[in-house]
């Protein structure tokens, strides 16, 4: 598959591994990838023949990416930032070394097509689906306490994605936070309406994990270097190539292309992977003084030890 001219300018513009690459052979990553997520992104965009060995391992969470690495079992995850706040309260043995922005409009708080819920404030009272621990928690937290009102004023039900589906199509709930392919589902099979989506609740940073043993030795450090330019370049093909790579989607996850299509053409903004910067470090910190409000986490924690700037020059950003 030709590689977009975007990916070439970006690739032009980028420092280089260099020769390291060639010493790379005998290296193996261990590397998470969510189903349709990082490994069929590089394989739809022609670019996962790389000069060492990858061994993928398909976990559904950022907890369970960072549990991996904490354990020594894993090199390279992702997530959200919300996981990474608890690695940070628990001195997991972690670090974020980039940063991918991931669009927004498909997190949103939903409700049932004939219900008299036409604003978030009309949640009082009712039932309402989330996931404990998630960005949905946050957004929902946030967009009620805007409205005047808690989660004692509503009645949160804690379900999985997919059982938050099954409730929902049951009608079991009266609305629904929620992200991704199901909350999609809920709007094209279900008919659900948006009350709000999680634009300007969120910041929109899913964070990119590293074994800090992976990072200090050299050859796996190069290896995940030229792995973060791989990721940052095929996402800029995706951008231009979407349609590509909603069939590769659809071929892992069975969730129809039309669907993956209309979530992009909804989309708050492109996906792109860029480097630590100080900025992102901020959203972070106040996720975390966010849970700590909210009684989810128990005291302080402090997330500036976990960034690492390792990886900035080759992403564009600054030392």
């Amino acid at each position: 598959m030709l590689q977009s001219a975007g990916v070439l300018s970006l690739a032009a513009a980028l420092p280089s591994i260099g020769n390291a690459q060639s010493n790379l052979r005998g290296v193996t990553l261990r590397v998470a990838t969510y189903k349709g997520g990082h490994k069929t992104l590089l394989e739809a965009a022609g670019l996962a023949q790389t000069p060492y060995q990858i061994e993928w391992k398909e976990f559904n969470s950022g907890v369970q990416h960072i549990e991996s690495i904490n354990a020594d079992a894993l090199d390279f995850g992702s997530g959200s930032e919300i996981p990474a706040v608890f690695a940070a309260k628990a001195k997991a043995s972690v670090k974020v070394v980039a940063v991918y922005h991931e669009d927004l409009n498909n997190q949103a708080t939903l409700a049932q097509k004939d219900s008299a819920i036409y604003k978030v404030a009309d949640l009082r009272g009712r039932r309402v689906g989330y996931v404990r621990g998630t960005t949905s928690h946050l957004y929902l937290y946030q967009q009620l306490k805007e409205a005047g009102l808690s989660f004692d004023d509503i009645k949160p039900v804690n379900l999985s994605p997919a059982d938050g589906l099954s409730a929902f199509a049951r009608g079991d709930i009266d609305a629904w936070a929620i992200y991704g392919y199901n909350g999609q589902l809920a709007r094209t099979r279900h008919g659900a309406r948006i009350l709000k989506t999680a634009v300007g609740y969120l910041s929109g940073n899913f964070l990119i994990y590293a074994n800090p043993k992976a990072v200090q030795d050299v050859q796996r450090q190069a290896a995940l270097a030229d792995l973060l330019q791989r990721l940052q370049k095929a996402y800029v093909w995706s951008n231009a190539n979407f349609l590509d790579y909603a069939k590769a989607q659809s071929a892992q996850t069975r969730v129809p292309v039309g669907d993956l299509v209309e979530i992009y053409n909804n989309r708050s903004q492109n996906s792109s992977v860029q480097a630590v910067s100080d900025k992102a470090v901020l959203s972070h910190q106040r996720v975390a003084e966010a849970f700590q409000s909210m009684g989810v986490l128990e005291g302080s924690a402090d997330v500036r030890p976990l960034w690492d700037k390792t990886f900035n020059r080759y992403l564009g950003g600054t030392a």
